[in-house]
């Protein structure tokens, strides 16, 4: 009789972990009503027909694109129609897709490094705060991470089984995450060719068109929907949100490509200059507004310099003169050394959209480290352990290959964080997976050099710990005011302590492990805090960030300031007067619509895009619309207006009617400042225009 196999036992601590996972991304999450108003519209739309579907249109008619290629919103469409369209359903895809990166860490560490070194690598990638606060919104990061971590599993999968079907699959997972956020899919291409020319054991007939057929699959796969819509005929399909050509090819390799590495959002860019909305790809641009421009808005009405509290340039709300750019909470209370770049207020904020300035230490500075940079000093100790001894003309074992994978997914995306000039804090959360996974090989690996005492390689896991407790304490030194001294006296005190504790152990050779385990958790206190901030102190849902701060413009739900209100007037007006055209109304950008789309399910034209700049319309095209009646009300001025097309917006006021104030704006909303990014009471400082063929003039 054959003997059975044993059966495979569920690992009761990964399940714990992965609750950890799924609280953190989840917890409270149905507070949040419209997320990011602004992709939470294009679902919206997306739920109307397969042409909204298709391209991901920000609005019912059909108008105009979001900035991003359609798949994760497909997905978040997906939920929306088999839950209704919720805050929390339009979010449930991302939080999931966080849980599964988490086992996905998992699933990839075991193998070569063990149960434990799985274990601890899925609970740092848990517990990386900027994973958990993108995952409690609708951005789709998330969805991003995870579709790569699939892939590299099909090719770890590919390497083990020689198996060519594999490899190609993972490289056509890397074209799918093309389209879902462009070519920040592609910083993890350097690491799977890497790897798969050291690790694919096979001839090297079969490995040339192995490699050759993955790479035409990535490509194939990648520009598969964009070669698709820019071959449309433009007057049957939406204008490609953000793009200077009405093309996703160049949204994809200018807006979304180069022009996050240099900052340059001018051509290509959507227009604009510093001084610009910071959301994520969503109107990162304003009407050419400079540095100075911007530093004037800092002024407060009586003359006097405002101070930002913690950092925040109004937590999400306009400032004077700054009315809908939404400047992200700050992530520090205290000065940077200089040395660190970022010389910066006791605000913080310091750099474009709170990203710090430009450096080889920027990940360090106060703006980005809280974000997933806790464990990296582990991260280069753990990598000296995995290399140590290393001979070139030795050959690498499984465990060093895979080590240099994630080197090679790590190194390029700390690079290009340190020096590009447009990104956002949330786009770190592509640091979290080779930091977590060479958090938990490293850890084995320093371990077992500590339990066998290998003379100085011995003394490395000590080492580790100690420094990055000692990291982490500067980390926490910049929230003295927000959180008081506790937590760095805390991480301080409880540091060193386990790392006398682990030389102790060592010394009598009791407990070895659990003094070794302990020292791993202690160095996962501070970061698990900032991964529950975004549930203790809610986050921007369109510029999602961890940290504590004593508001950040939101409840636990993760998005209170970032919901938008709608003129009950203004849209009782528009309705009432209504003659069947095809648009309630039209306005200058995509931030006044959103809330009327997502509230009533009809079509309101953003005329020129989020911002109001991507040059959508001409005078004679709006002469068109107002002739085949699919417009007759516009949406002029006021604080979102930044900018759009000069001659249209003449030509509407030469052509129309202005409609008295007191017959649409909603006075209750009138003075209620400034306080949400999407508001509709922005536009009670516009005006509402009413334009017929009778009126047009030109149009008739």
């Amino acid at each position: 009789m054959n003997k059975l196999q044993p059966r495979k036992r569920l690992d009761f601590i990964l399940i714990l972990i992965a609750l950890l996972s799924a609280f953190l991304n989840m917890y409270n999450i149905w507070t949040d009503k419209l997320v990011n108003a602004y992709y939470t519209s294009a679902v919206t739309s997306m739920l109307q027909n397969f042409h909204n579907f298709f391209y991901a249109s920000f609005d019912p008619g059909g108008y105009v694109t979001v900035d991003k290629p359609p798949v994760a919103f497909w997905l978040q469409t997906i939920s929306a129609y088999l839950f209704g369209l919720h805050g929390w359903s339009v979010i449930l895809p991302q939080a999931l897709a966080g849980v599964g990166s988490t086992l996905l860490v998992y699933a990839l560490v075991k193998p070569s490094f063990g149960l434990a070194a799985a274990r601890m690598g899925s609970l740092v990638m848990a517990c990386t705060p900027v994973a958990a606060a993108v995952a409690r919104t609708n951005n789709v990061d998330s969805l991003l991470v995870f579709t790569l971590l699939l892939g590299t599993w099909m090719l770890f999968k590919g390497v083990r089984t020689k198996k060519a079907g594999w490899v190609i699959a993972a490289f056509a997972m890397i074209g799918l995450a093309f389209n879902i956020k462009m070519l920040q899919a592609y910083m993890v291409v350097p690491a799977f060719y890497l790897f798969y020319l050291l690790a694919f054991k096979v001839s090297w007939k079969k490995k040339g068109w192995t490699l050759a057929a993955s790479t035409v699959t990535l490509v194939v796969v990648s520009v598969a929907w964009p070669v698709v819509v820019d071959s449309i005929p433009t007057d049957q399909r939406p204008y490609v949100g953000s793009s200077q050509t009405n093309s996703v090819l160049e949204l994809a390799f200018g807006y979304n490509g180069v022009s996050r590495l240099t900052g340059n959002r001018g051509t290509g860019g959507g227009g604009g200059a510093p001084g610009m909305n910071p959301s994520e790809g969503r109107g990162e641009r304003s009407s050419n507004r400079t540095d100075q421009a911007a530093q004037t808005d800092n002024q407060s009405s009586n003359g006097s310099k405002s101070t930002p509290s913690n950092g925040n340039q109004g937590n999400g709300q306009a400032g004077p003169g700054r009315a809908g750019q939404g400047f992200p909470p700050g992530n520090g209370t205290g000065n940077m050394p200089e040395g660190f770049g970022g010389k910066q207020g006791p605000g913080g904020g310091g750099g474009m959209f709170n990203t710090g300035n430009p450096g080889v230490l920027r990940l360090f500075q106060t703006e980005l480290s809280g974000q997933a940079s806790w464990m990296l000093p582990f991260v280069a100790f753990g990598c000296i352990g995995l290399f140590a001894g290393l001979r070139f003309r030795k050959q690498l074992n499984s465990g060093q290959k895979e080590g240099l994978f994630w080197l090679g997914w790590l190194i390029p995306v700390m690079g290009f964080f340190s020096i590009a000039g447009f990104f956002h804090q949330y786009y770190l959360v592509m640091m979290g997976p080779p930091i977590a996974v060479l958090v938990g090989a490293g850890w084995s690996r320093l371990w077992t050099m500590f339990r066998e005492r290998e003379g100085w390689k011995g003394w490395l896991l000590p080492a580790a710990v100690l420094c990055t407790a000692a990291f982490q304490v500067f980390i926490l030194s910049a929230y003295t005011v927000s959180i008081g001294a506790t937590w760095m006296i805390a991480i301080s005190l409880i540091g060193v302590a386990v790392t006398l504790l682990m030389i102790w152990m060592r010394k009598v050779e009791r407990k070895v492990f659990v003094s070794a385990v302990a020292g791993i958790l202690v160095l996962l206190i501070a970061p698990l805090f900032w991964s529950a901030t975004p549930i203790i102190y809610g986050q921007s849902s369109q510029l999602p960030a961890a940290g504590p701060t004593e508001s950040r413009g939101g409840t636990g739900g993760g998005g209170g300031r970032m919901n938008g209100n709608v003129n009950e007037k203004l849209l009782s007006y528009v309705t009432e007067h209504s003659t069947g055209e095809t648009y309630l109304f039209a306005t200058s950008s995509a931030t006044s619509a959103a809330p009327y789309i997502i509230q009533t399910g009809k079509p309101v034209m953003a005329m020129g895009g989020y911002s109001g700049s991507d040059p959508i319309l001409t005078v004679s095209k709006i002469q068109q619309l107002v002739a085949e009646h699919q417009v007759k009300f516009f949406l002029l001025g006021g604080g979102m207006d930044r900018g759009g097309s000069s001659e249209v917006t003449e030509w509407i006021k030469a052509n129309a009617t202005e409609v008295p104030a007191t017959d649409w704006q909603d006075t209750n909303q009138t003075n209620k400042g400034t306080s949400d990014n999407f508001r509709g009471g922005m536009e009670s400082s516009g005006a509402l225009y009413e334009i017929t063929e009778q009126t047009g003039g030109d149009a008739k």
